[in-house]
Formats: C-alpha cells, sequence, structure tokens
C-alpha cells in the first residue's frame, strides 16, 4: 500500500506538463491565500468605504500626505470628477476646480508639499490646501506625472518628456530664474507611463518601448516588453510590476523579467480565451503589502476550461506564486494607504461608484458569501500504473464548513468527470474511505466552501492507495 502526504501547498501552476508538476501544486485555486505559509485559508472579505458620490464609475483612487506627517485626503475619480475625503474618513466632497475629462485616468505626484494632477486632455492642475485645484501655468497636457530629482516629470499626450523648475511643481517656465524644459523621447508610439525605479526615471510608450532617464543622459533599455496597460503599473521594495501582452513582468532597474509561467494559460492560449485584448491596456493593478492584485475580468485557461468571472490575478512577491481572487464587485479601480493610524488599507472601486475597503475580520464580500475552490490532480508518483485507492484524510481548521469531492479519470480531460461529494471536513480532519475497487491512473480531489460564518484554513491531505501492477 502506497502512501501520499500532500502539504506545503504551492501555488497554480497551469504551465509545466501535467507529468512534471508536483501533486501539491494545484490547478484551481480561487479566494485563498497563503496564510500560513503552505497551507491555503480563505481570503478576507470586505465593507462599503464610503458613500457612492456621484454613482459614476470610480476610475482613479489615491492620496495626498501633508509634510505635517498627519493631514492627508483620499481622492476618488468618478465621471470625470474629482472628490475627496479627509482624513479618509469624511464624506465624499467635490474639490474646487475638480472636474476633468470624463472617462480618463488622472495621474498624480508629489512635490514639496504640493499634489498636481493631469488628465491626458484637460489642463494640469495642482494644490497645497488639498481640497481647491488650480491650473497650473504653463504645464504641458500630461498623461502621466512622477517626482524625481526634485522636480516634477510629465509625460506628454505625444512622446516629450517635460520637467518642471527645480523645487517648484508649480513652475514651468522656461526663462529667467526658472529651468523647466524637456526632452524627445525617440521611436515608435507615444508615452504612456512614467516611473521611478532604481534611481532612473523610466519613460515607456504604448509600442513596450522604454528608455531610462538620470537627468543628464537618456539610455535606450533595448526591450519592447513595457506595460501595455499603464494603470497596471505598481512597485513594491523598489521592484516593479506590470501587465504586458506576453505576461506579467517584473522589473528591478536592468530588464523586464517574465514572472507569469505558472499562469500563462489565463493570460493568453491557443483557445483565445485568456485575457480579453482591451484589457490589456486598461487592467487596474495595486501593491498591497507584498501581494500584486490584477484585475483582469473574464478568463478561461485552456487546461482546465474552467471560466472565472471578474478575475482578479494575485500574486505573491515574498512566496513567489500565483492564486486567483474573485471579488462580488469587480475593481475598476485600486488604492493601497496608510490610514490615519499607520495601517496599510486596501481599497477599491467598482462601475457603480461604490469604494470598498478590505477587512481582515470580514467573512464575507458586502454581505455576500466568498466562494473558495482549490483542485489538485493526484497520480501517486506512478502516473503510468492504475490505482486502487483507499483512503483520503484532508486536514482543516476546526469548525470550517469545506467539503471535499473527488472523480477518478484516466486522462486529464476534465470535461468528462463524475464528481462524488465524499462529505464536510467540520471536525477538523476528514477521513473518507472510497469504494470497493476504485481505480483510476488520477485522482482529482475538489475541496469547495461557500460559507458566510465560518473561517477556513486547509493544511493539506494525505493519501492511501495501492499501485496496480496490471
Amino acid at each position: 500500500m502506497a502512501e501520499l502526504v500532500l502539504n506545503n501547498i504551492g501555488g497554480i501552476n497551469l504551465y509545466v506538463n501535467p507529468l512534471a508538476r508536483n501533486n501539491n501544486e494545484p490547478i484551481r485555486a480561487l479566494n485563498v491565500e497563503s496564510n500560513p505559509y503552505g497551507a491555503k485559508s480563505k481570503r478576507s472579505g470586505y465593507i462599503t468605504y464610503l458613500g457612492t458620490a456621484n454613482g459614476s464609475a470610480v476610475t482613479d483612487l489615491f492620496s495626498f500626505y501633508k509634510n505635517d506627517g498627519t493631514t492627508f485626503w483620499t481622492y476618488r475619480n468618478s465621471g470625470g470628477i474629482l472628490y475627496y475625503s479627509s482624513q479618509g474618513t469624511a464624506a465624499w466632497a467635490i474639490a474646487g476646480n475638480g472636474t476633468v475629462t470624463a472617462g480618463n485616468h488622472v495621474s498624480y505626484s508629489v512635490l514639496d508639499d504640493t499634489l498636481i494632477i493631469a488628465d491626458g486632455s484637460g489642463s494640469t492642475r495642482h494644490t497645497t490646501d488639498g481640497t481647491a485645484f488650480t491650473n497650473t501655468t504653463g504645464a504641458p497636457i500630461a498623461v502621466s506625472l512622477e517626482q524625481y530629482q526634485n522636480r516634477i516629470y510629465a509625460g506628454g499626450t505625444s512622446s516629450d518628456l517635460f520637467y518642471s523648475a527645480a523645487g517648484n511643481a508649480a513652475d514651468w517656465a522656461t526663462s529667467g530664474t526658472s529651468d523647466s524644459s524637456s526632452l524627445k523621447i525617440p521611436g515608435g508610439g507615444k508615452l504612456s507611463k512614467i516611473f521611478k525605479q532604481n534611481d532612473r526615471l523610466l519613460a515607456c510608450k504604448n509600442t513596450g518601448l522604454m528608455y531610462k532617464w538620470d537627468g543628464y543622459s537618456l539610455v535606450d533599455t533595448a526591450t519592447e516588453l513595457g506595460p501595455t496597460s499603464p494603470t497596471s503599473v505598481v512597485k513594491i521594495e523598489d521592484y516593479s510590476f506590470w501587465l504586458n501582452r506576453l505576461g506579467i513582468y517584473g522589473f528591478g532597474g536592468a530588464r523586464p523579467q517574465l514572472i507569469s509561467n505558472a499562469i500563462q494559460p489565463q493570460v493568453y492560449n491557443n483557445k483565445g480565451s485568456g485575457v480579453v485584448g482591451t484589457v490589456f491596456n486598461t487592467a487596474p493593478a495595486v501593491a498591497h503589502r507584498f501581494d500584486y492584485l490584477l484585475a483582469v475580468g473574464s478568463i478561461t485557461d485552456d487546461f482546465t476550461d474552467e471560466t472565472i468571472g471578474n478575475a482578479i490575478i494575485k500574486y505573491d512577491y515574498q512566496k513567489n506564486e500565483f492564486l486567483n481572487w474573485k471579488f462580488a464587485n469587480f475593481p475598476t479601480a485600486w488604492h493601497s494607504y496608510k490610514d490615519a493610524n499607520g495601517v496599510q488599507q486596501l481599497i477599491f472601486g467598482d462601475s457603480a461608484g461604490q469604494c470598498y475597503k478590505m477587512a481582515g475580520t470580514s467573512l464575507m464580500d458586502n454581505a455576500s458569501a466568498i466562494e473558495v475552490q482549490m483542485e489538485f490532480v493526484l497520480d501517486g508518483a506512478a502516473p503510468h500504473r492504475d490505482k486502487k485507492w483507499d483512503t483520503l484524510w484532508a486536514f482543516f481548521n476546526p469548525g470550517n464548513e469545506a467539503h471535499v469531492s473527488v472523480a477518478m479519470s484516466d486522462t486529464y480531460n476534465r470535461k468528462s468527470l463524475k464528481w462524488w461529494n465524499m462529505g464536510d471536513c467540520t471536525s477538523g480532519v476528514g477521513e473518507f474511505r472510497f469504494p470497493a475497487n476504485s481505480r483510476s491512473k488520477y485522482l482529482f480531489v475538489k475541496i469547495y466552501e461557500m460559507s458566510k460564518s465560518a473561517n477556513f484554513v486547509f493544511y493539506g491531505f494525505a493519501l492511501e492507495a495501492e499501485v496496480q501492477k496490471t
């Protein structure tokens, strides 16, 4: 009798040959996170954050902190109107001169107690009091803003990269004591995103070209793997992430590195059921603690052939693993910020104009149950042999409401699987015996949970089976 013990449960792996995949790598992992490490628990839910303002889709969320270290505002852009919330808790209020181009994203940056914003079409504006904006004289119309070397840099609507006078976000004059100027970014396409990395300013074009600027010289990074979605670019510990049509990339300052091989079939596949083409240009993302969260919409990988609607790709930078989330309310904008108590908060907005806050104590998505699904394919370390399945043990936290189902097959074709519900695991340890003569080469195991009141932690499972010689 052979025994297989599976723990240290990893992230999704849909890229590697199934015969080479570790049995502890799930082919589906929906709405879970790795806590504790090597186990999987149900992710936190969320609650509403402030009101709906004008009820239009939330396009942007961001914050502005004053130099006093205590005063800040959280902003939302919806329906072409910019709203602010003092300290991130007061009701949404319309900012003075806060009408922006409807549907456009607002880029922002901060220099010496001044917040400056641009929407790629209307006037660039700034504020020092956080509540009312002034048109910034001489500033270019810009699609992206970034503070670098004590100046505000602005990516223009074509290929011109502008910068303000030193130390002054509102001074864009090019004569007298002002030293504002511009430079041309070569190559095809137009500027789409600028950001800092490794003490350099990166200027990205919508063709994937990337250039480095150090204040004196412009260097071609010799790549076309830059971001296709400007709103997907975020950073964790001076390491950037973004979405490109070839996958999710990480960037430490040298060359972009493809990090999404494990979930390539979810990004693109031969059936054309990965990320929808237009989403590559618009997908919003956020970095929260050590997670990169990318909202990509409906995806269907070509291995499991399972569709995840309103999918969020979650990459844990600390653990180097991918999982999938799905919210009851699909994010159209994200923001991670420190609240008045210094606690890192994650908020997002949806197409109905409501914002939400992730809450570690919540077991629901704003009163909706969180659906957890995990699925594994087990071959007993002998994929070419039949196995007589005997007993399966599954280990959870006591009081959970998870159910375990199995399906036996001699192929990887999931469409023909017949699932058998083995039972629940409320006690914390589920011991399930197979009917006599339960034989197959592969065993599919599914874990399902959709409660509104129970915690869920899956530690692993053990399997007892007899490998058949003939």
